[in-house]
């Protein structure tokens, strides 16, 4: 908790409390540009420090002057296994069962028609209304390609039991709301899918790194992650994939490329899918992307992620607390649960004309982002965050909304990117 129960939380306070932070070392780990708060890390996290050397060091030497050697010598084929194994432990997920893949899309698409292909006879396939839309766009590909597939939507106020039956193939969620913040129950809910006889797929986008998260206990069957949110990877960087070690001969991935082959330099006509997790490689990594990937994976080895999870708790209730007393007769809803099980780490509200009210923000050093229709969003990265820039980022807002300076006519230009 910051401040003192009962009393209004002071700037002194937060002080105060980041003096004792325990992660506050971390800040001076990532390249922060000065007079800027940064709240959008649930969209594109900041620049570790060490991420500029260690690329520079795969062009300069790796590539520069390993040319193509590098292949081997610097292990560049293996990469994808070796991240994997070092995203592993951030997920709950053992040695093994996690590679990196292509692209969040691409990956989601290599997990859910996996899925799909081990429930053979079961026609349905559930996710939520307002899933991210990406993963309704792939689903319906995923529909179009199985042939007969149905798909039953979760809406805001039905649950699985509305539609969980014994045509559900598979189920497909986002661990956390990419809008609102709210976080499922990974483990409760998966046993309840399981005890229907369906699989599951999580989306752990807006999760990984961000709070501790369990899938060999709560016995998950797939799951992708991206790696440029909390994980820090920069943006673009490549997704990540679970498939649980007891899947993973049952598991026929739909894009068969060669880097997934059982002897890719081989290279016969027929497809012949490697032992364990290596089977949902398709191509030739980004290398470049994965020396940005694994700089930071290896700075996220040494991070106690319940600590991560302890601060990004005290933020949120933080920023909550300064919004409701300070923003009330603006702000028309704060959207995310109190309930710190069921909260990731983002806050979302409501406000009128909430785009130039974000652009208005932003111009003035304070970065969130703005998701249609009516939701300013802002995500709290516990390693570079601290309170006193939550108490100094409610008090700029404050400002814009009290003196109207959101009215301004360049804040009501939309950009391609909100």
């Amino acid at each position: 908790m910051i401040g003192h129960a009962g009393t209004p939380v002071t700037r002194a306070d937060c002080l105060a409390w980041d003096r004792e932070d325990e992660l506050a070392a971390y800040r001076e780990r990532f390249v922060l540009p000065e007079g800027v708060i940064y709240l959008d890390g649930n969209s594109l996290g900041a620049l570790p420090v060490q991420t500029a050397p260690s690329v520079e060091s795969v062009i300069r030497r790796e590539w520069g002057q390993g040319l193509v050697r590098s292949w081997n010598d610097a292990g560049w084929f293996a990469k994808p296994e070796v991240l994997g194994d070092l995203v592993a432990p951030l997920i709950g997920a053992g040695p093994g069962e996690v590679v990196i893949g292509e692209s969040t899309s691409v990956s989601l698409f290599q997990m859910l028609t996996a899925a799909v292909r081990m429930r053979p006879g079961r026609r349905v396939v559930v996710a939520e209304e307002r899933s991210f839309p990406t993963d309704l766009y792939l689903l319906a590909s995923v529909q179009e390609i199985a042939g007969g597939l149905e798909r039953r939507l979760l809406g805001p106020d039905s649950t699985l039991d509305d539609v969980l039956d014994d045509d559900v193939a598979v189920v497909l969620l986002s661990h956390v709301d990419y809008r609102t913040g709210t976080m499922h129950d990974l483990e409760t809910v998966t046993r309840r899918i399981h005890d229907a006889g369906a699989l599951v797929v999580w989306d752990l986008c807006h999760s990984a790194g961000a709070v501790p998260i369990d899938l060999t206990g709560a016995e998950v069957d797939f799951a992708v992650g991206c790696s440029y949110k909390y994980l820090n990877g920069g943006p673009g960087a490549p997704s990540f994939i679970y498939v649980a070690a007891r899947h993973h001969e049952a598991a026929a991935p739909p894009l068969t490329g060669w880097h997934g082959h059982v002897d890719p330099f081989s290279f016969t006509p027929g497809y012949e899918p490697a032992p364990g997790i290596s089977r949902f490689r398709i191509g030739t990594p980004p290398m470049i992307s994965l020396a940005a990937l694994e700089s930071t994976l290896l700075m996220w080895q040494e991070i106690d992620l319940d600590q991560v999870r302890a601060k990004s708790l005290a933020l949120t209730d933080l920023f909550i607390d300064l919004v409701e007393t300070r923003l009330g007769a603006w702000v028309s809803e704060v959207v995310v649960p109190r309930d710190h099980a069921a909260r990731g780490s983002q806050v979302s509200v409501r406000v009128d004309n909430g785009y130039a009210v974000m652009q208005a923000l932003i111009d003035r050093g304070v970065i969130g982002d703005f998701r249609a229709p009516d939701l300013m969003r802002f995500g709290f990265a516990p390693l570079y965050l601290s309170a006193t820039d939550v108490w100094d980022a409610v008090a700029v807002l404050a400002e814009i909304l009290e003196t109207n300076a959101w009215q301004a006519p360049q804040y009501a230009v939309r950009q391609s990117v909100t």
